[in-house]
């Protein structure tokens, strides 16, 4: 009996042993797998250490972003994801069932300082560039985020920015209260040929969905795009000719639709390697109807737009050899129905096609890295027609634009810097109910950019050197506006940026700089009815360049769990260029008279912008701006400038979702130029979801908006609409995007 109570005993401890075993094998069979992907680029991260916290278990991330984690039973573990490049994550995961966990693990890129060595996800070389890429640069969620119908809408909520408009389409950003060809819009660097910058009416030709960044830019560096230092460059960088060869078909496929128009949107973005070759292809189509408002629907507001490119690149041994071909067509309608207007409004249809030749050629001698060259020749036509068909203003531009930059490693002083040259060659030709003289215009400029940093000081200087002419196509002594000739400018333009680290995570810095603008072509010798603006244009051909001088200080705080930035400014400005309303009538055409002249103006004000992690995963956000514009002489307003406005927004984050809500806000306009009307102040409240996700090797990022929830009536005093009806009611904007990344055979 003893016998047979042992061998019980014995087989109890062997069932035991191997029931012990069988859960060990069931629990070996589970594991933890997914992606590393970049939180911005959503492309996949390789290299990432991925460690369970007190258990040993570990795995890298492979080329593709993808890992593994074998051997791990069900249970709860903390996973801690690190990479060289991107800020340490931490994640709480639970393993259950049979198939163990699947996940998705983003990673924000970071900065990394080893003194004097930056090195970033992108190429940032300074401090400035820090402090641009935490406050002027949209990307990645934030941008998808963002996203509107037009630049000027998606860029509406950036500190210092605002939106001109005319309707829907023809909107363009306005940065401290001075917009037009003071601010430069760039795709990839190169200016964008369009009209926009020289009347509410025109639209910018960007399509926004599809740019993987945008990034507003200002002090020294926008010399080496623009003289006018005082406005600033807006570069939507979309690289439509592939910079890298990598051995992977990329890209995105994307989706856009939005309720106050009921428009909608989608896009195709992919990139492949055929050889020693990158090939590139960017296609987009958007329709949208007529925006419905609080106070009823705008009439003539549709659009219709057709926007693709394609580009080729070669990398032989000594750098990069790139082309592209980019088709941007536009068709929509500037509302009717207040002074001056027609009834029924102007419907404009507008062409863009432009060729991009660039090659990057590596030098690698003691004094230079590489050289840059680009070329392009750009060709845009824009049609205005009245009710019923007929053309009642035409306008033709061909460009033709080149520009070289060196990018030279440490001189002397300078730690880097580039120098370069640009031609422009442009054809203005004008056609319909417009008495305007068709002109060709010349530039040539020579500028230079540095940098430099000695201990806790870094410093950024510029300056440009510009000579243009603009010839009419024939002289006009005894015209109406004056003397019609042609004109020749010589220029100059500086800046120069300082910043001090106060301490490990406090910067203090200011920026002096001197400006320089020339008149455009319509500036001087318009001369008749711009239909679709709904005004007379008067030009002056007896204008000076324009000059300013502009001052601004600066603060910065940059912590893991706050983020803050202060600016006070101020710009005075000699000649300054403005077509203003004169209070007269054109009897012929019953159009209000604007006249263009040189004045005396002022530009001063503030923003401010912080971004505050003050629990766990939920972060609080405040920007403000303002700005005064009057002038100088006389301390009376300027016309057209933006009123108080800011941004209070409350975020939940993690690593695959993200809510809230936030109010925008702007003051009352009450100081107006003669014959400009007044403009009441209003908040309106918006909310946000966005949610990412993994199936496949896809990524899938979803976003939804709801803004003016309450429908709110509110006007924006830079609209030329604003007297008949009010900006959007409730919209919902939903966008989606999945990404793709297939690693191809060698």
């Amino acid at each position: 009996m003893r016998r047979f109570n042992s061998f019980k005993i014995l087989l109890i401890i062997v069932w035991v042993i191997i029931a012990s075993s069988f859960r060990v094998n069931a629990a070996a069979v589970l594991s933890i797998k997914g992606i590393v992907v970049d939180v911005e680029t959503n492309l996949p991260v390789s290299e990432a250490n991925l460690t369970l916290i007190d258990y040993k278990r570990s795995a890298v991330s492979n080329k593709n972003g993808e890992f593994v984690i074998s051997d791990v039973g069900m249970g709860e573990y903390v996973l801690k994801v690190t990479h060289v490049g991107y800020k340490e994550n931490t994640l709480n995961i639970s393993v259950s069932g049979q198939e163990g966990k699947s996940l998705v693990v983003y990673l924000i890129p970071k900065i990394i300082e080893i003194s004097p060595v930056v090195v970033t996800d992108f190429h940032t070389h300074t401090k400035f560039d820090d402090l641009s890429e935490l406050s002027n640069v949209l990307k990645g969620k934030e941008l998808q985020k963002e996203l509107g119908i037009t630049l000027a809408a998606t860029l509406k909520n950036e500190t210092g920015l605002a939106i001109r408009s005319m309707g829907p389409a023809p909107a363009r950003p306005v940065i401290r209260g001075l917009g037009g060809d003071r601010v430069l819009i760039s795709e990839d660097g190169e200016k964008t040929t369009d009209l926009s910058s020289t009347s509410p009416d025109h639209a910018v030709t960007i399509e926004p969905f599809s740019a993987e960044r945008i990034e507003v830019m200002r002090g020294p560096k926008v010399l080496l795009y623009t003289p006018t230092t005082i406005g600033g460059v807006v570069n939507v960088i979309r690289h439509e000719i592939p910079q890298e060869y990598h051995n992977s078909m990329s890209g995105s496929i994307g989706a856009y639709g939005e309720t106050a128009n009921m428009g909608y949107l989608g896009s195709l973005v992919a990139e492949a390697p055929i050889d020693k070759f990158m090939l590139k292809v960017d296609a987009s189509k958007r329709l949208t109807k007529n925006l419905d408002t609080p106070a009823g629907r705008l009439n003539n507001s549709s659009s219709e737009n057709l926007s693709y490119s394609g580009g080729v690149s070669y990398f032989p041994s000594f750098g990069m050899v790139g082309a592209s071909y980019k088709l941007f067509d536009l068709e929509y309608g500037v509302p009717g129905g207040f002074v001056g207007a027609h009834p029924f409004g102007v419907d404009i249809q507008m062409i863009r096609r432009q060729l991009n030749v660039e090659t990057r050629i590596n030098i690698r001698s003691q004094l230079f890295d590489d050289a840059e060259v680009s070329l392009y020749r750009s060709y845009y036509r824009h049609k205005e027609f009245e009710y019923g068909g007929l053309i009642g203003s035409e306008y033709e531009l061909e460009n033709y634009f080149g520009k070289i930059h060196l990018n030279h490693k440490k001189i002397g002083l300078f730690d880097r810097g580039v120098w370069g040259a640009s031609f422009e060659h442009r054809r203005y030709n004008i056609g319909g109910y417009v008495f305007s003289p068709p002109a060709k215009s010349i530039n040539f400029s020579v500028f230079d950019f540095e940098t430099f940093t000695s201990g806790k000081f870094s410093l950024e200087m510029g300056g440009r050197y510009s000579f243009d002419k603009i010839v009419p196509d024939y002289e006009k002594p005894n015209a109406k506006i004056g003397y019609i000739r042609e004109r020749t400018f010589h220029t100059y333009s500086l800046s120069l940026s300082l910043l001090y680290e106060w301490t490990k995570i406090v910067y203090v810095g200011a920026n002096i700089s001197k400006s320089s603008r020339v008149p455009t072509i319509e500036e001087l010798y318009s001369e008749g009815p711009h239909l679709a603006a709904y005004s007379y244009e008067v030009g002056n051909p007896d204008l000076n360049a324009e000059g300013g001088f502009g001052s601004e200080i600066f603060i910065f705080h940059k912590f893991e769990n706050l983020y803050y930035n202060f600016n006070f400014f101020a710009n005075t400005l000699s000649n300054y260029i403005i077509p203003r309303n004169s209070g007269e009538y054109n009897f012929q055409t019953l159009l209000p008279i604007y006249k263009t002249t040189g004045t005396d103006a002022l530009f001063y004000g503030a923003e401010g912008q912080i971004d505050w992690g003050f629990y766990k995963k939920f972060s609080l956000g405040f920007s403000i701006s303002y700005t005064v514009g009057e002038f100088s002489r006389s301390g009376k307003p300027l016309p057209q400038i933006p009123p108080l406005k800011g941004l209070i927004e409350l975020k939940y984050s993690d690593d695959t979702f993200s809510a809230g809500v936030n109010s925008e806000f702007a003051g009352k306009q009450s100081r107006v130029d003669e014959f400009e009307t007044p403009t009441s102040g209003y908040a309106i409240i918006n909310a946000f979801t966005q949610y990412s996700f993994q199936t496949a090797k896809l990524i899938h990022v979803l976003s939804l908006n709801v803004d003016n929830i309450f429908n709110r009536e509110y006007r924006n005093h830079l609209s030329r609409v604003k007297s008949i009806l009010p900006e959007a009611g409730i919209n919902l904007r939903l966008t989606y995007k999945m990404f793709f990344d297939f690693q191809l055979p060698q």
